[in-house]
């Protein structure tokens, strides 16, 4: 793996917080939450996504969560204080956020957005997050990643809707 050192890999350095650089091939026909788990040798369920959204302040809110859930943006308006909380325009990400489609980690943005993580980071020790870059992921204690961003915890999932209930 060539050496790379992105924004959020210096801020974990500056606060002096372990994290783990695994990455995965960008080449592949369709890129998967299982695919990127099989690529990186982790299990799906440690892999958060980050997602950048507005909302009708005009503020923006940054919200992790597990790669194979959904956000409820009803629960993150809720949790940001929010009437209402929108996703933002993928095109305005890099000037948002500073990192590009596929590449946004919670850590290291232009700005310290208030930052909430799903409540099941908890469960875990360590989760895997983007380092900022496409096809690149850091492995990061959950105590650390939450002490970088100032992040809080709460329920951020869609329910899941059972034909069976």
């Amino acid at each position: 793996m060539k050496k790379v050192k992105t924004n959020a890999m210096r801020l974990l350095d500056d606060h002096k917080i372990s994290h783990e650089l695994l990455s995965f091939d960008l080449k592949a026909d369709s890129i998967t939450p299982e695919y990127i788990a099989a690529q990186i040798g982790k299990e799906v369920e440690r892999i958060f996504k980050t997602i950048v959204t507005a909302g009708t302040s005009g503020n923006h809110y940054v919200f992790c969560l597990q790669i194979i859930e959904e956000l409820d943006l009803k629960k993150a308006a809720k949790a940001a204080g929010e009437k209402s909380i929108s996703l933002i325009d993928q095109r305005d990400l890099l000037k948002v956020a500073g990192y590009e489609k596929g590449g946004c980690s919670p850590v290291g943005m232009k700005k310290l957005y208030k930052t909430f993580y799903d409540e099941h980071a908890l469960s875990f020790e360590k989760i895997i997050v983007s380092a900022g870059k496409r096809g690149y992921q850091i492995e990061v204690p959950v105590e650390g990643l939450l002490r970088a961003t100032e992040g809080e915890t709460t329920d951020l999932l869609m329910e899941t809707k059972s034909i069976f209930k």
